[in-house]
């Protein structure tokens, strides 16, 4: 673990009187909900529809319920956002969130995946600063910059195992020219553990564009999301008692959802509390059952990044491209 880093007076007084938002440009919002089984309607109720709440971000990312908000990331911008209930828009909650420092060779700078330890601190992955790190009282403390000595891509999402381990994905999106950029140091896009002593292990470097992360409610399964456009997918391993993964296998083939043009990949992905996967995928939001039927739809009529549960559990709150949309679902997130 790095000792914290204090963010620059600048940052901290750009983070305090930057406006709302981006300037609004309306577009119009066309989601619907597609039930493509009759189970799908014990997780979404019949009634319930997608539902705006903010626009105007260039790549909304990383939803996460903090301290009764919603915490959100715009990953090109450079910003992070906060939206709670009542609110008509969404506000500067950090800017910056991802590259603290102007350096260039950065596409996508910002934060991107968030999440929150047991503690209920901010944690993010920060393309810019190429590291997963945590926010608290105004400063960032790196967890995890580098492996073997080389410096990490640019963490993308993130998952916390019960015992305090965090997962992550490595693909090198934040990079200017991706795999191409001059600034990668490592020749592959990993998955990661940080251990609680700060030890970093690789364990998986097998998949093209690893991107969205999270874990079974028993923690036996972690689903990693592919966004490889030739073979977006998402994939299963068991988890070992090391923490060490095993036994990879194609979960659900999202490829032929991309027929009739359906915008986005699989990105983002979170698990309700029966195991049910609710995933970024062509089209919106897919929801697949824990032995891998595909169940339904949340199409945004948009690229979609990634979801999560806020509320009382029940409210699903997704990024989709410039939206946020929620929608009420009749299961809870794992862990509420």
């Amino acid at each position: 673990m790095k000792s914290p880093l204090p963010l620059p007076l600048l940052v901290i007084a750009a983070a305090l009187t930057s406006p709302a938002m981006p300037a609004e440009k309306p577009h119009p919002f066309q989601g619907r909900v597609e039930r493509l089984d009759p189970a799908f309607d014990r997780l979404v109720a019949p009634d319930a529809t997608l539902e705006k709440l903010a626009e105007g971000f260039t790549w909304s990312e990383g939803p996460v319920w903090l301290n009764g908000e919603l915490v959100f990331s715009d990953v090109p911008e450079n910003v992070a956002y906060r939206w709670k209930p009542g609110m008509t828009k969404a506000e500067v909650f950090l800017k910056p969130s991802g590259l603290l420092t102007p350096t260039p060779g950065f596409r996508e700078p910002g934060s991107n995946g968030l999440a929150k330890d047991a503690q209920g601190r901010l944690l993010l992955c920060q393309h810019g600063e190429r590291r997963v790190a945590r926010y608290e009282n105004g400063r960032f403390t790196s967890l995890a910059d580098r492996f073997e000595g080389k410096r990490f891509n640019s963490p993308n999402d993130l998952a916390l195992a019960r015992n305090g381990d965090i997962y992550f994905t490595d693909p090198s999106y934040g990079l200017e020219g991706v795999n191409n950029s001059p600034l990668k140091e490592l020749p592959f896009n990993g998955v990661y553990r940080v251990g609680q002593d700060g030890k970093v292990t690789l364990l998986t470097k097998d998949l093209t564009y690893p991107n969205g992360i999270a874990f079974s409610p028993d923690q036996k399964t972690l689903y990693v999301g592919v966004s490889d456009a030739k073979a977006t997918r998402i994939v299963a391993y068991d988890v070992a008692a090391d923490g060490t993964i095993r036994r990879e296998r194609t979960f659900f083939d999202a490829q032929p959802l991309r027929a009739g043009g359906a915008k986005g990949l699989v990105d983002g992905l979170k698990v309700d509390r029966d195991g049910n996967v609710w995933s970024s995928a062509p089209g919106g939001i897919v929801v697949i059952s824990p032995a891998g039927k595909l169940l339904g739809r949340l199409n945004t009529g948009e690229a979609t990044a990634n979801c999560n549960w806020g509320d009382d559990g029940g409210t699903l709150y997704i990024t989709a491209d410039m939206f946020l949309v929620r929608i009420r679902t009749k299961t809870r997130g794992d862990g509420w």
